[in-house]
């Protein structure tokens, strides 16, 4: 199975990518939509460097209110399914590719240094354990306004902050850095903690 985007805009093969689309690419008539309009488009192509030719699913996509020109892109594909499927099925594989990527970024996924075969699996175990737990506390806990914030984005707005605690007699200060998110936001995470249920045992 092959399915990924074509590369380049610039190569001369993509005049034939554009003489197919050309119907699709016309903007809809009447009132703009309020969500995007998308269009599909199956045919086979050959590029210089193929043996054969494959088939190709293009998809125009229209967001009227906020952009002048539509998006096209195009998948490479030999799945022999209506077209709107492959779209979905390209577009989950690149969500878990996105799922990869923020796991790199966020708990280091890839750093595996250990001279060890052991200790680099133990590494790899701890990295996918945090990132679990930064993504259950992203899904179950977090505000709306903030839950659709990358981890590494939520790591240094929320958990990598400045900050002094202040021990008293009675009670303690945490004081924390100018930057950092309102108090409000951190009552919110607290009282979705507290809701949680409890676990068994």
């Amino acid at each position: 199975m092959v399915t990924r985007p074509l590369p380049g805009r610039s190569s001369r093969a993509n005049d034939h990518l554009q003489r197919n689309t050309r119907e699709l690419l016309t903007r809809p008539v009447g009132r703009p939509s309020r969500k995007p309009v998308f269009r599909l488009k199956s045919f086979l192509y050959q590029a210089a460097s193929w043996t054969i030719a494959r088939r190709v699913v293009a998809k125009v996509e229209f967001h009227c209110r906020e952009e002048l020109f539509p998006r096209v892109g195009f998948i490479v594909t030999n799945l022999a399914l209506d077209n709107r499927v492959v779209v979905r099925f390209y577009n989950k594989r690149n969500t878990s590719e996105q799922w990869i990527k923020e796991t790199k970024q966020a708990v280091a996924l890839t750093r595996l240094s250990c001279h060890r075969f052991r200790a680099n699996e133990v590494r790899l175990w701890l990295s996918l354990i945090a990132y679990n737990l930064g993504n259950l506390w992203r899904r179950l806990v977090l505000p709306k306004r903030v839950a659709t914030s990358s981890l590494t984005s939520l790591q240094q707005r929320l958990v990598k902050t400045g900050g002094r605690l202040i021990q008293h007699a009675r009670y303690y200060w945490l004081l924390l850095a100018d930057s950092h998110h309102t108090r409000r936001l951190f009552a919110d995470i607290l009282a979705k903690i507290a809701m949680l249920p409890s676990p068994a045992g």
